[in-house]
């Protein structure tokens, strides 16, 4: 084993819903890649022992990952358990006792983060975070002073280095794709500047609602819950200059840059909606206004896209469910008169599969002189893909940081969306399965906006 790996996974929150959906199954998988041999100690207090965990366990994976009988019988030979409150001494009493002769242990907060504090400050009074790592799950705060108090309670415990903010999106491996994409092929090079470019959307779209997750999602809305973080991780990784190296540190260098040059959103840039019907869903406020639909212009003021418009969409209740991204090329001079050329575009979509495409103007079969538009492009499936939590996870272990948020990433984040968070702009109200409220044409790309459709 790499001796900066770690040498033993504890996740606090074993017995929630995270843990059910998605770690379990994570780690099921780890073991089957042959990439899981240490000690996973889950830490709860709804358990009473560890066979009531295993059952868990094995009732997770029948559900939601597979269930493999010789990988769980293996994931069930590794797996400890501490019964405990997050807040009491004893129970980190009896971790240390669990970890034995673990050194450099990964600890996982499957948690609310209200109960980071707790969990952090008895980690660093146990002695138990010495050498070790700490994974936290965003909402990495809900604005620029809660994520630099979170931090503050972070480095009482841990080095920065040591710190890794989890967004399970930058573990899909078609967000790493893009970057590879553009860095690979000189093609791309060519038109993928403010010379070429006229404007970027990005586009997620869900075709569900909150599913049963009104009082968290009224909480938090779209702007918190994927615009914050996911997209624009994929917006930094459209917009950043290439590396100089590939470990993990000059990657998120770049990203940090592009952040760096994104004014403060201003209120007559974004359009924020809600679906009709979602102040009936169970946990939300009846007068609720928070957004399940925002739509935001962006400027990137590098010298590579000083000038270009940066639309980003998300949304519940939408016609599809699906991630785009498109680059509208600027329209080139007219050589034949009377034609109305349509603009070349590139498009990336990133979910539910991948595809790369390209629209350009090719002369209509039979005609002397016309035009039709034509997609040229490739489209790969994501069959036998590691699931995005378990890569993520598996790269905390390694001591791999690239998809990891960093400190000065988040707090950039942050400065972007506060002014809007913060302001009182209205909430407009749009039929679900439509593309939001009438409105978000005052937030609109030039020529539109691309809507995505299902394949």
């Amino acid at each position: 084993m790499n001796p900066q790996h770690s040498d033993a996974f504890v996740f606090f929150g074993a017995t929630g819903d995270l843990a059910y959906k998605k770690i379990f199954p994570s780690l099921q998988a780890m073991v089957k890649r042959g990439r899981l041999t240490m000690p996973v100690i889950g830490v709860a207090r709804s358990a009473k022992n560890l066979e009531e965990l295993r059952a868990r366990a094995r009732s997770s994976l029948e559900k939601h990952g597979g269930f493999d009988a010789a990988a769980f019988d293996k994931l069930s030979g590794l797996l400890r358990y501490v019964k405990g409150d997050n807040s009491d001494p004893a129970t980190y009493q009896a971790l240390r006792k669990e970890l034995g002769s673990a050194r450099r242990p990964a600890f996982y907060l499957a948690i609310p983060p209200t109960s980071f504090e707790a969990v952090v400050e008895q980690l660093g009074k146990s002695g138990c975070a010495q050498g070790a790592r700490v994974i936290i799950e965003k909402p990495f705060g809900r604005d620029l002073a809660s994520a630099q108090d979170l931090n503050r309670i972070l480095l009482g415990a841990f080095e920065e280095q040591a710190i890794y903010r989890i967004d399970h999106y930058l573990g899909k491996r078609p967000v790493e794709r893009m970057v590879f994409f553009r860095f690979t092929n000189p093609f791309a090079e060519a038109f993928w500047d403010r010379n070429h470019v006229e404007s970027v959307q990005i586009t997620m779209a869900e075709d569900f609602g909150v599913q049963g997750r009104g009082a968290f999602y009224d909480e938090t809305g779209t702007i918190r819950d994927v615009i914050q973080n996911h997209l624009f991780q994929v917006l930094c990784n459209l917009a950043m200059e290439p590396p100089v190296r590939t470990d993990s540190e000059s990657i998120r260098d770049e990203k940090v840059k592009v952040l760096k040059a994104i004014p403060p959103l201003g209120e007559k840039s974004v359009v924020r909606g809600q679906f009709l019907g979602y102040r009936n869903e169970k946990g939300v406020a009846p007068e609720s206004t928070v957004e399940t639909f925002a739509a935001l212009r962006l400027e990137v003021n590098s010298w590579r896209w000083e000038g270009v418009p940066f639309y980003i969409r998300a949304g519940k209740c939408l016609p599809v469910t699906s991630t785009e991204i498109v680059l509208r090329l600027r329209r080139p001079p007219t050589v034949f008169p009377g034609l109305q050329l349509k603009q070349n575009y590139f498009r990336f979509r990133v979910s539910p599969e991948v595809m790369v495409a390209i629209g350009a103007n090719v002369m209509a079969p039979g005609a002397t002189i016309g035009e039709s538009h034509e997609m040229l492009g490739v489209r790969q499936s994501g069959a036998d893909e590691m699931d995005a939590y378990e890569r993520v996870l598996g790269d905390a272990m390694a001591g791999d940081a690239t998809l990891y948020a960093r400190q000065d990433y988040v707090e950039e984040a942050w400065r972007i969306v506060d002014p809007v968070l913060k302001a009182d702009t209205p909430i407009y109200p749009y039929v679900p399965q439509t593309w939001g409220p009438g409105e978000v044409v005052r937030v609109t790309p030039p020529g539109g906006w691309h809507h995505p459709v299902n394949l």
